[in-house]
């Protein structure tokens, strides 16, 4: 692709998160969410294959939807309360359109058919693009209106997408579906806690998107998209295939690596709030997702392919890993011992 065009798509994909959120009328929110999708469009589209403009299509389409459903949510309310304001949703059937508009905008289950296939047809940077900062402005919706919303349906939809990543993602062989699917699962824990302690939500989905982007840009690095491939991979750079194996296992949330704390902090405000049943559940379910991450370290771990066939292994390469890559996978695997600190932030 073009450099400058290349650009121009970033700086809209900025400028669209920006405007959501920082706005507190609807139509701004709805303006700056508009932005963002036409600007990956290009992105998911530009090897031109025939997957690639699937993909797009398919994220076009949904998109399209879900963005009319917020507008659709928003005149409701402004119809009923005389409000535009984004933290006046008041209409019962109003938060629940909205919570509809962006559980398909983020790929929530029942509305997550579109994520897996569009992630797997997208290249490994834009899928990190769609995990990550292509999120932030639903979520960031749903934190400005969590007041409103109802707290069953969002347990519903969180307990779902916690048990439909988790399985979904058991037969899979192609890594981006595996992210994607873990994605959905970890989406579930920001939904569960989100109205009951919204700041806990973001520092989750801060986390989780801080180990999304370590693992897709070593995976970036290391050229590797299935899972056949990533046994054969550590002959490239050993180094950088341990941290992976590393970032993968903090990822599912074991203990002591990073990604325990969201899950700790959000099984305690759970605990709280009087809801021990849903943290069990919503714990438990997430074992089935630790299943496909424990497989995806012991093909990281493995140093040759359990059966017979004609793998070539791959050069060592002389190219020095970046500093970014250096710094996430850290992060990823060590933060948990400053977690008093991150404590008293939120």
């Amino acid at each position: 692709m073009n450099p400058q065009a290349n650009l121009i798509f970033i700086i809209s994909l900025l400028l669209g998160t920006t405007i959501t959120i920082s706005s507190n009328h609807w139509i701004m929110a709805w303006t700056g969410l508009e932005i963002n999708t036409l600007a990956i469009l290009p992105l998911i589209s530009k090897s031109h294959h025939p997957r690639a403009i699937e993909a797009a299509t398919k994220y076009f389409l949904t998109q399209a939807a879900a963005s009319t459903l917020v507008l659709f949510s928003s005149m409701t309310n402004a119809w009923h309360t005389g409000q535009w304001d984004i933290t006046q949703l008041t209409h019962p059937m109003s938060c629940l359109i909205l919570t509809s508009a962006i559980a398909m905008k983020l790929g929530l289950v029942p509305f997550h058919f579109w994520f897996p296939e569009v992630l797997q047809g997208s290249p490994l940077i834009t899928g990190l693009l769609l995990s990550t900062f292509m999120k932030l402005p639903p979520i960031t919706l749903l934190y400005m209106t969590s007041a409103s919303l109802n707290p069953a349906l969002l347990t519903a939809l969180a307990i779902l997408s916690t048990a439909l990543g988790g399985w979904m993602g058991l037969n899979q062989t192609q890594i981006r579906k595996i992210l994607a699917f873990s994605s959905i699962s970890h989406l579930g824990w920001m939904t569960v806690i989100i109205i009951y302690n919204p700041k806990l939500a973001l520092l989750n989905f801060y986390l989780y998107a801080m180990m999304t982007a370590s693992i897709f840009l070593t995976l970036n690095t290391m050229k590797v998209l299935k899972l056949s491939t990533l046994m054969t991979a550590w002959t490239k750079i050993p180094p950088l295939n341990a941290m992976l194996l590393l970032a993968l296992l903090s990822l599912a949330g074991l203990p002591p690596l990073t990604g325990f704390l969201p899950k700790w902090l959000i099984i305690q405000e759970l605990t709280k709030q009087d809801m021990a049943p849903t943290a069990t559940l919503i714990s438990l379910l997430s074992l089935l997702s630790l299943f496909f991450y424990v497989r995806l370290a012991y093909c990281t771990a493995i140093t040759l392919p359990p059966h017979t066939t004609n793998h070539m292994k791959q050069w060592r390469t002389k190219k020095p890993t970046s500093v970014m890559i250096a710094v996430l996978t850290t992060m990823t695997v060590m933060l948990l011992p400053i977690s008093p600190m991150i404590l008293t932030i939120i």
